[in-house]
């Protein structure tokens, strides 16, 4: 079996492939044509990426037989033509939850205690402690955790552990398990906005997700309360956010956004590069070594599973004619 990784993928798991007996081509710099045309030429039956994107024109006319996304959300594959074409889809959920969870938890603590205005003044030669000495703290408050899957409960013990209660907005939460788990159930996204000081979105993106956080939640949020996205940047109204924060209202710090660049390194010139009260960092989220390493482990048994039974683990869909295809 030919496997063909078109994103940066850690050795561990490319030694993996090859133990299972694969051959393995990388090349991180491939997209768009380029990339259906190396599939084509390689006839490779597993393709994995991560940011990469895979819609239908790149799937067609290959030997594909899944597409393996190395992270948890799958939002690049275009997964119904995948479906129709007979290509499995599957993912590697839960691997970066911890990572995800302390960046959150990282960039609410920026938030509070100015920590990158800090720094950024120091480096340029200005000292201002009575500017930057008016944190309100964390403990004691509250955090409103929008999603709770299993980043959104990795958040749980850390926020716990700076000493802050935890509203939780979720379909899927039960009342008993939110008992069990000390935190308390909000009705609707608006009440979670006026309850919380804090707001951390963990939803994955879903059409019923996108733009689910834009003026009416914004408008609910308690005035000094601050906003931390590190889940998808479609999941909020970026327009409604930025008219929050350059009144003053609210803080952010963003780890996804609309307009971010889709390559490694790339320039960017974007409305949030001089946004009032706005820290953004480089989707970052899921990059520690420890979650990468935990996410090439998962990719390799993936594969290995697929390979003795024809069907992945965590598949996200049931495609189409999948048997006439071995």
């Amino acid at each position: 079996m030919t496997v063909l990784v078109a994103d940066k993928l850690e050795q561990s798991a490319l030694d993996g492939f090859k133990a299972l007996g694969c051959e393995v081509v990388s090349d991180p710099d491939l997209s768009d044509s380029a990339l259906h045309d190396a599939l084509v030429k390689t006839g490779a039956e597993v393709l994995v990426v991560r940011s990469t994107k895979v819609p239908a024109e790149v799937q067609a006319g290959t030997s594909l037989r899944m597409v393996l996304r190395a992270g948890a959300g799958y939002n690049t594959i275009d997964v119904d033509a995948a479906t129709v074409n007979g290509v499995w889809v599957a993912n590697c959920p839960g691997k970066n939850s911890v990572a995800v969870a302390e960046l959150a938890i990282g960039l609410l603590l920026a938030l509070d205690r100015f920590i990158p205005d800090n720094v950024g003044e120091l480096r340029a030669g200005k000292w201002n402690k009575k500017k930057f000495g008016k944190a309100r703290g964390l403990f004691g408050r509250t955090l409103g955790l929008v999603g709770f899957g299993s980043i959104g409960r990795e958040m749980v013990p850390r926020a716990r552990a700076l000493g802050m209660d935890v509203v939780v907005y979720s379909g899927h939460l039960s009342d008993a398990e939110a008992a069990s788990l000390g935190v308390r159930k909000a009705a609707s996204l608006e009440g979670l906005a006026r309850e919380s000081d804090a707001v951390s979105l963990h939803v994955s993106m879903r059409p019923e997700t996108k733009a689910m956080i834009g003026k009416a939640f914004f408008d609910a949020m308690r005035p000094g309360a601050y906003f931390v996205n590190t889940s998808r940047g479609e999941v909020v109204v970026q327009s409604d956010l930025l008219a929050a924060t350059a009144s003053g209202k609210i803080t952010a710090a963003l780890d996804v956004f609309d307009g971010e660049p889709t390559t490694p390194e790339a320039d960017y010139d974007g409305e949030l590069r001089s946004a009032k009260g706005v820290y953004v960092t480089h989707h970052i989220g899921a990059s520690t070594e420890q979650a990468q390493e935990a996410v090439a482990a998962e990719a390799v048994r993936i594969v290995d599973v697929f390979m003795r039974t024809g069907t992945p683990p965590n598949a996200v869909n049931e495609p189409e004619g999948v048997r006439s295809k071995g």
